[in-house]
């Protein structure tokens, strides 16, 4: 499998780690209404959206025939603050979940509040597409290693030709969440702060799936 010319050595990573067995996640899936969070000892944990977690399987189900790597999938809950990492990456078969910090666009944002707002799938808008993607190849461009993706759905179907990829940024990072409690905006990518990109690329190269939506609170 192509990793992107990445050793295949990973770093701890410095968003949460944590593992759950496959019986939690199978189980998060039917639970209606709840979310289960996670709780290593050394740091409060996000929970997952129980209900956002059945969306991309859905979704993974339903687009099965585009996405050939299937063993790690992501999903970003962009109902949580940028402040929070809310980017997770779950492991098929192990229940294994990453947590990493991700933008929105500046679009979804107009008072930079650090809450996403609305999606858009216009061209021009900076907006945050919402709904299921592919990862496709690796390039380097102005925000150096980059992976293209592309919108699965009407809600994200203009997602290649509008340049919304995944890529490294200097507005993401712990320290600025710490600091000043949102993190930059993009133009409705999705940018991670430089420590993340490792292990993103590694693990969610080319033919991995992503989701991204927004359940609102109840």
């Amino acid at each position: 499998m192509d990793r992107g010319g990445f050793s295949p050595r990973r770093t701890k990573p410095k968003e949460i780690d944590v593992l759950l067995t496959r019986r939690k996640v199978l189980a998060a899936g039917t639970a209606a209404g709840a979310s289960f969070v996670m709780r290593p000892a050394f740091a409060a944990a996000p929970a997952i959206s129980a209900e956002l977690l059945a969306r991309a399987r859905a979704a993974l189900d339903r687009h099965h025939d585009k996405i050939p790597n299937r063993d790690v999938i992501a999903v970003a809950d962009f109902a949580r603050p940028s402040r929070l990492p809310r980017l997770h990456l779950v492991d098929i078969g192990s229940g294994r979940i990453n947590s990493h910090l991700v933008a929105h666009g500046r679009g979804s944002d107009p008072k930079h509040t650090g809450w996403l707002e609305r999606f858009s799938n216009g061209f021009g808008s900076n907006a945050t597409s919402s709904g299921a993607y592919r990862t496709d190849d690796f390039y380097v461009g102005a925000h150096g290693r980059s992976m293209r993706l592309s919108g699965l759905d009407d809600s994200n179907s203009n997602a290649l030709d509008r340049g919304i990829v995944v890529h490294g940024a200097w507005y993401v990072s712990q320290d600025m969440a710490t600091s000043r409690g949102v993190l930059g905006r993009s133009e409705g990518c999705f940018a991670l702060a430089a420590g993340s990109l490792e292990e993103v690329f590694e693990r969610l190269g080319p033919g991995h799936f992503i989701y991204a939506d927004k359940i609102a609170a109840t």
